[in-house]
């Protein structure tokens, strides 16, 4: 009898022992699967990660490279949701969603365009081709004009020309006021017009070409005085820029200070500047320092558009206040440090800057 309870005993404590060591075994395995829980969390997050930096730089490598077409808007406003499909999807009810619709659309056939053509505005000239003989070649009568067909156009380019134009100015007196010698002699004489430029034999019409294949064709004036001398007028560059400054100045400057004037009644500006490069600089500097040219533009909802431009040799917040003197109102602008701190002024973030400035969050980046 005692074998048997010694015998009992001895299977229960085993039993014992075999629970506690799957006790042990099951509290292990569950710390296992915590650990390994917590770093496939990791690793998501690092997938994640990982993944969003792919798409931002595979849309900085084969995305667009000019915000023109995204944020300049005829009306200067974009849309805040146009990255996300789900505000710009039209909602659909449970009727819409399971309702069928078919339709049939009907294409006009178009013909091919071509890809030349002249303006509506052009002027026209017709040239008609009639036969050489008009004289039945049966019966010998006059044949009748029965209708005409337009065969072809073309264009054609008619050169401009050079033209010196003298000033004459014609002096009159009266013979018989002349012939009293009581009389004082009497004369009139006619008054040419004042020049755009003293001392100078550009009219507006030569200044009017200089200035914009300069500015509009960007066509350097050194390459212009080639192209005056096969007109028939022999000049050189240096004549060609002082005519460019001096029309600016005299002519130009009362137009450009009174769209200013009109510029400082806005209520909302646009400001942005960026780097160019003059040779002779007038500060003695290099001429690989960079130079700055500053643009200033109104919006279109509040008026006819202004785009005015200041050239200078400094990026300093100087030029900005000098520029803006009296103004009160918002900028629009980008994170440089001179737009801040001007009195009057309320300085806001551009939305087209806004992207370039996005910095990536601590846990998105890659760890060395």
């Amino acid at each position: 009898m005692n074998v048997v309870s010694n015998a009992s005993s001895n299977n229960k404590s085993k039993d014992e022992k075999l629970i506690r060591l799957l006790e042990e075994q099951l509290a292990h395995s569950n710390q296992q699967n915590k650990k390994l829980s917590k770093k496939l969390d990791q690793s998501l997050k690092q997938i994640e990660s990982l993944t969003q930096q792919l798409q931002h730089l595979t849309k900085l490598l084969y995305g667009s490279k000019t915000e023109k077409s995204k944020y300049n808007t005829p009306d200067g406003q974009v849309s805040l949701f146009e990255d996300d499909p789900s505000f710009t999807d039209s909602e659909h009810t449970e009727e819409q969603s399971q309702q069928t619709i078919s339709y049939t659309v009907v294409r006009n056939i178009q013909k091919k365009k071509r890809n030349d053509s002249l303006r509506d505005d052009v002027e026209i000239e017709a040239i008609h081709h009639h036969p050489d003989n008009t004289i039945c070649d049966c019966c010998q009568h006059q044949m009748v004009e029965i209708g005409g067909t337009v065969v072809r156009e073309e264009a054609t380019f008619i050169p401009a020309k050079m033209m010196k134009v003298q000033h004459i100015e014609h002096a009159y007196e009266c013979r018989n006021c002349k012939s009293d010698a009581s009389q004082s002699a009497q004369i009139k004489r006619g008054k040419a017009p004042q020049p755009p430029i003293q001392r100078s034999i550009a009219s507006p019409s030569v200044l009017a070409k200089v200035i914009y294949d300069k500015f509009a064709q960007y066509l350097p004036l050194y390459r212009q005085v080639k192209e005056w001398s096969r007109y028939g007028l022999d000049t050189n560059d240096k004549n060609l820029s002082n005519w460019v400054i001096h029309a600016a100045h005299d002519w130009l400057l009362p137009i450009y200070e009174r769209m200013k004037e009109l510029m400082m009644f806005k209520s909302v500006l646009h400001v942005d500047e960026t780097y160019s490069q003059i040779i002779h600089r007038s500060d003695g500097k290099s001429g690989q320092s960079n130079a700055y040219n500053w643009v200033y533009r109104s919006v279109p909802s509040q008026g006819p558009l202004i785009i005015l431009f200041q050239s200078s040799l400094s990026r300093a917040r100087s030029v900005l206040e000098s520029f803006t003197e009296g103004y009160s109102g918002t900028i629009i602008c980008d994170g440089y440090s001179a737009y801040d701190k001007i009195g009057g002024i309320t300085f806001a973030n551009c939305w087209a800057h806004y992207p370039r400035s996005l910095i990536i969050p601590e846990e998105l980046r890659i760890s060395a």
